[in-house]
């Protein structure tokens, strides 16, 4: 049976257009990490970062083309699975009205596209989140190993994004004091244990009794239940939240590029990179591994998308983009300082510049505006992470085709079960550096890598089965051969591998 064109969503379905899409994928990959690539890649040396970061985004872009055809191969089995319930019935229903009364009442509910004796097995107008794909084409034991990384690496995200956010606005709203040494604490280190506990009970302001954990935590509770909340929705009602942020986003990421050029022109080159530093590598991962991450909620953002079939189009230029915007940014950076923070906002410190009274007030402000860049980032990204989290947390736990039966309480049950951990985690400590190293060092390489890889071929193997080599997968990958399978899966152990030297050397 031949496939035929693509269907497009129901009227009523809420969707957004393709440039809504691409914004909020952006808005999904590019991270606070973002901010630690130029440190590494004065590290590691610009040729080889460069080599090494373009092959990253290659490779994330395979298995997220792989993610999409999963999604697709998910939706043909379903609507399989509708088409024989619906011949079923015809066959045994011998009452000429009733079953004209049937196939309108089927036309409604049943996600399928008859026209011309064509029918439309490969679709994505059904979200399948990659919980419910993992049941699908998963054994029992390959579907508990998946939801164990999957809600680690989702739970350490939340964890991670709460106590970032808390800190740095703590950090702008109580008295600190600048430091011209270059000897700064690694990225690692502020996120996890970056203060010690006598900076901890330090008063916040001079003369007050509130201390800097206590506005931590303050903040902490104030964001959570700023953002909590949006869990409940879904991904699409936070468009405009996302649009805001891209817009931040993209001022920010200029704003640091223009000052290194000025500097590169004015100054000339105060940096002296390297070309290669192979020891240099683990490091480079380490900091890379969210860079291009988006597997995990790439699902519930493209089930919206009113036009699916430029889908993989809309992503390529995504990576493009995001790729062309680290490698600038990046190597303006490693070439205008002369030394490279680990986290590179603290290059554009207003004290570290000459300036009259009229500069000393713009890069105060440019101070503040990019010291809270992790603020605007995280803050947006959170809702996407926890929405994802809530969906496949009731994947795992309900039969979402009864969702709609369930009570209030269970649907108010699964946002609190993804908000309060990660709260909990970050209100009673801020020493979360192993959790970091974990999350994003093992548990993102298997969300990024080894499942998307196993998803695509099992998916492939059970259409197959069901539906003959016959119909064509309108949105199916690129990259066919199992030779890419085997690629990925060797850069996965390649890249375990590197960051455990880099944990424990």
């Amino acid at each position: 049976m031949p496939g035929g064109r693509i269907s497009s969503l129901p009227v009523d379905t809420v969707s957004y257009s393709n440039l809504v899409g691409f914004i909020f994928i952006f808005n999904l990959i590019v991270g606070t990490g973002a901010l630690t690539l130029p440190g590494v890649f004065s590290k590691a040396g610009w040729c080889l970062s460069l080599v090494v970061i373009i092959l990253l985004a290659i490779i994330s872009y395979i298995t997220v083309t792989f993610v999409i055809e999963s999604m697709a191969g998910a939706n043909a089995i379903k609507n399989w699975q509708s088409l024989q319930v619906l011949r079923h019935r015809r066959s045994s229903n011998e009452d000429e009205d009733n079953e004209r009364f049937f196939n309108a009442a089927a036309s409604e509910t049943t996600p399928l596209t008859i026209q011309n004796m064509e029918f439309h097995y490969y679709q994505l107008t059904h979200k399948f989140e990659l919980g419910e794909m993992a049941t699908i084409f998963f054994n029992d034991f390959g579907r508990i190993l998946f939801y164990l990384c999957f809600i680690i690496y989702l739970y350490g995200d939340l964890s991670i994004y709460s106590a970032v956010v808390a800190k740095s606005l703590r950090d702008v709203i109580c008295e600190h004091e600048h430091s011209n040494t270059s000897d700064i604490t690694n990225w690692m280190q502020y996120l996890g244990n970056f203060e010690g506990n006598e900076t901890n009970e330090r008063a916040c302001w001079q003369d007050h009794t509130i201390s800097r954990l206590i506005m931590y935590r303050i903040i902490l509770i104030g964001f959570t239940l700023i953002f909590g909340p949006l869990a409940v929705l879904s991904i699409q009602k936070t468009k405009y939240l996302q649009i805001l942020t891209a817009l931040f986003r993209c001022l920010a990421f200029a704003l640091m590029i223009c000052i290194a050029l000025k500097m590169l022109v004015m100054d000339g080159a105060r940096g002296r990179p390297v070309a290669i530093n192979f020891y240099g590598i683990p490091s480079l991962f380490g900091a890379c591994v969210y860079s291009f991450m988006c597997h995990h909620s790439l699902p519930s953002l493209l089930e919206p998308l009113r036009n699916k079939s430029v889908v993989a189009k809309i992503l390529s230029y995504d990576y493009i983009v995001i790729c062309t915007f680290y490698i600038v940014l990046a190597m303006t950076g490693i070439f205008a300082f002369k030394h490279v923070e680990d986290l590179y906002t603290l290059n554009f410190l207003p004290y570290q510049v000459g300036y009259n009274s009229f500069l000393s007030t713009f890069f105060v402000a440019i101070d503040y505006f990019l010291s809270l860049f992790p603020v605007f980032t995280l803050s947006t990204s959170f809702p996407l992470i926890a929405i994802t989290l809530k969906n496949n947390l009731q994947t795992l736990f309900l039969d979402m085709s009864r969702y709609d039966s369930y009570s209030i309480f269970i649907r108010i049950l699964f946002p609190l079960l993804a908000i309060l951990p990660p709260f909990c985690v970050t209100y009673f400590t801020e020493n979360l550096s192993t959790l970091v190293a974990f999350t994003g060092s093992y548990a993102g390489v298997g969300i990024q890598y080894v499942i998307p890889v196993f998803l695509v071929y099992f998916s492939r193997k059970t259409c197959c089965e069901l539906l003959g080599s016959g119909i064509i997968n309108h949105f199916q990958s690129p990259f066919q051969s199992n030779a890419w399978l085997a690629l990925v899966l060797t850069w996965s152990i390649l890249s375990v591998f590197l960051v455990t030297i880099n944990l424990f050397t």
